[in-house]
């Protein structure tokens, strides 16, 4: 029952949130755009999240946990559990290195990557073409100036 000490929020504040909030917006283009990728690299057995989680470890030097939860903005635990799928199919190996653990892509992985790479571009150059001219560029700037700037990681694919 409701407390009638606490005074409802109009409605007319429903249909704002719902017009202006970045946050909502941001969520609901987020999961339209995975899901665009999930079905286009479904023939290649990767959801959008593996496809960055594997290109995240195409480096030239194979980068640690904490490297790569940053630039993905992941917490570890959850990036280790998302690790544990690719690891089982083995497209990745988890190495210790001191106090860090390192991350590999194998040569299985790296054949998916491939695999995989050409149907990303032609997926994202297909949500590219639906947006007006010069907006994926803004919208690019943007996205990195609300995520803090960006994480550049030193020979880290983005």
């Amino acid at each position: 029952m409701s407390d009638p000490a606490v005074p409802p929020v109009p409605f007319e504040t429903t249909l704002f949130v719902r017009d202006h909030c970045l946050c909502l917006h941001a969520q609901r283009a987020a999961r339209a755009v995975a899901r665009r990728f999930d079905e286009a690299l479904r023939p290649v057995g990767l959801k959008s999240g593996q496809f960055s989680l594997l290109m995240s470890l195409n480096r030239p030097a194979p980068p640690t946990i904490g490297s790569v939860a940053e630039l993905l903005a992941m917490d570890r635990t959850t990036l280790t559990a998302n690790l544990k799928p690719l690891e089982r199919r083995g497209l990745l190996t988890v190495k210790p290195d001191g106090r860090a653990r390192r991350l590999t892509l194998t040569d299985a992985g790296r054949a998916l990557l491939a695999a995989a790479t050409p149907i990303w571009r032609e997926t994202h150059e297909a949500i590219e073409a639906e947006l007006d001219p010069g907006a994926p560029d803004a919208l690019r700037r943007g996205l990195v100036a609300l995520s803090g700037g960006g994480s550049r990681v030193a020979g880290a694919a983005a």
